[in-house]
């Protein structure tokens, strides 16, 4: 019993500092996981999102990421950046007018071999209007928001 005690202390004291060595620039829920769980990779190889699996995961800048397999698992080792969110996957579309909201990983579109996020299928209809002028608002705004929280923001 000691034993099971000291591995759940330790994952938790990891789930704990994982979330906080993060900040504010990635969008993470409280055990600091990224994508509500999604597999970042599936965007882009199964063209849909897809729950990935507590069992396969990898931890990049501070944040966890499930994969369905392991193949997606190691291509993101790889070259986490190819499938990382844009804005640290926050809303594209609230980053773009220098604010931070959820992104959804279920309202997301890839532009130019990126991910983007969006808070809701309405904001995610908004930001397709114009998504070059959004996506150059957002580049030019994010170096300036990403290291604040929502509440300074918002």
């Amino acid at each position: 019993m000691f034993g099971f005690l000291t591995r759940l202390a330790v994952v938790l004291l990891l789930i704990t500092s994982t979330a906080s060595a993060a900040g504010p620039e990635l969008n993470l829920d409280r055990a600091g996981l990224a994508l509500r769980g999604f597999d970042p990779v599936a965007y882009f190889s199964d063209g849909q999102p897809k729950p990935g699996k507590a069992e396969i995961t990898a931890v990049h800048d501070g944040a966890s990421y499930r994969f369905t397999t392991t193949a997606n698992r190691d291509a993101f080792v790889a070259a986490p950046e190819k499938f990382l969110p844009q804005y640290g996957g926050y809303c594209a579309y609230a980053s773009a007018l220098g604010k931070k909201a959820d992104g959804d990983p279920a309202i997301w579109k890839i532009v130019d071999g990126k991910l983007y996020l969006n808070y809701n299928r309405s904001i995610g209809e908004r930001w397709g209007a114009d998504i070059p002028g959004y996506v150059e608002k957002a580049d030019r705004r994010w170096p300036e928001i990403k290291g604040k929280t929502s509440a300074e923001l918002n």
